[in-house]
């Protein structure tokens, strides 16, 4: 019979998965420091992880990728596969790091954190109020099983005027997979993309870099006074803010080192004032899963300036906070399933002003 260990009731179970008994001990110091988090146990390899999960029925699990007798992927794809729930990956900051991450993002980890290679309970600690938060949110996360890859569905027959029409995307949390879903259905002709995605300075290269394995159009990691053009997806750098400015009648990326906005940089909010100001009525934007609201003033933005805009409804979010948070501000016009979103994005593109 399974043992379940006593429980405050609303309280966040955790189980902590590291080689590392020096990161085990940190993580369950800073952790036990929030009310609301309470770590039920602690596993030093997957194999033990394995019989801990039965025994302690966790809510979420912080998971390191390099570790003994079975690696982080490995273990999570086996867990996807037979027991889905929800899993923040602790990742190397480094762009070996942002690889694997990236991997477990696509297996269906719900976050990450990252710790340095020197210094390990220094730089957790910097983190913790981070990587609490973080652990709540995916207490909630919807998890679902891991589905056999497929290939990416055509984006129709759709006629598009790619001259003079800009698409903007914001994502954090559950981000990554949502952002690839989107432009997995793009045509190679679709109007510029210009995309935020919360994610720190080593990963949001080889994030770009992802995603233009997946798309027919061309993704670049956006630089600054790179002109923006049909086909082609930007991606803001991470600790860089992304603004669309209007150069004649061109656009063109500026980055910006200035201060996070709602703790952010890059900052949604940020894109999309810069899209409402730049293109107006010209531009469409899509608002994805995400914790927290950054984003919601600028899509209110944008739809005060013309635009079209929408939301990633509940069901198909991750983490329905920055959606639901422009939901409740009236700035989306529609509220859609992931996999209808590049549709209609494509669609309000030929239909004019939103």
């Amino acid at each position: 019979m399974a043992i379940q260990s006593p429980q405050r009731p609303g309280r966040v179970r955790v189980l902590i998965i590291d080689d590392s008994a020096l990161v085990r001990q940190v993580l369950t110091d800073i952790l036990s420091e929030d009310p609301m988090i309470e770590v039920v146990g602690t596993a030093a390899d997957p194999l033990i992880a394995r019989d801990k999960i039965k025994q302690l029925n966790p809510d979420v699990l912080t998971l390191d990728v390099e570790m003994p007798r079975m690696d982080g992927l490995t273990f999570l794809q086996n867990l996807m596969r037979l027991r889905p729930m929800p899993v923040v990956m602790v990742s190397s900051l480094t762009e070996a790091g942002a690889q694997v991450t990236l991997d477990a993002l696509a297996l269906g980890a719900v976050d990450f954190v990252t710790k340095p290679k020197l210094d390990i309970q220094r730089g957790l600690t910097a983190y913790a109020a981070d990587l609490r938060e973080k652990l709540k949110q995916a207490a909630r996360a919807r998890v679902k099983p891991l589905q056999p890859s497929t290939a990416p569905a055509a984006a129709g027959t759709l006629q598009y005027r790619t001259t003079d029409r800009l698409i903007a995307i914001g994502a954090s949390t559950g981000g990554t997979e949502a952002i690839r879903a989107i432009l997995e259905q793009m045509p190679a002709d679709a109007p510029a993309i210009v995309i935020t995605q919360h994610i720190p300075p080593a990963f949001s290269k080889p994030f770009a870099e992802r995603l233009n394995k997946h798309s027919r159009m061309t993704v670049l990691h956006a630089e600054d006074d790179m002109p923006i053009l049909a086909g082609h997806a930007y991606v803001a750098p991470g600790g860089l803010h992304l603004r669309v400015q209007r150069s004649g009648a061109r656009w063109r990326c500026r980055l910006g080192e200035d201060e996070p906005i709602r703790r952010h940089r890059p900052s949604v909010d940020a894109l999309f004032d810069s899209v409402a100001s730049a293109a107006g009525a010209n531009a469409s934007a899509a608002l994805l899963t995400g914790m927290g609201d950054d984003g919601a003033r600028g899509l209110l933005a944008l739809r005060k300036a013309g635009a079209a805009t929408i939301v990633q409804d509940e069901a198909s979010s991750v983490v329905w906070g920055m959606p639901g948070a422009a939901y409740t501000l009236g700035a989306a016009q529609q509220v859609l399933p992931l996999d209808q979103i590049a549709h209609a994005l494509l669609a309000s593109t030929t239909q004019g002003p939103g």
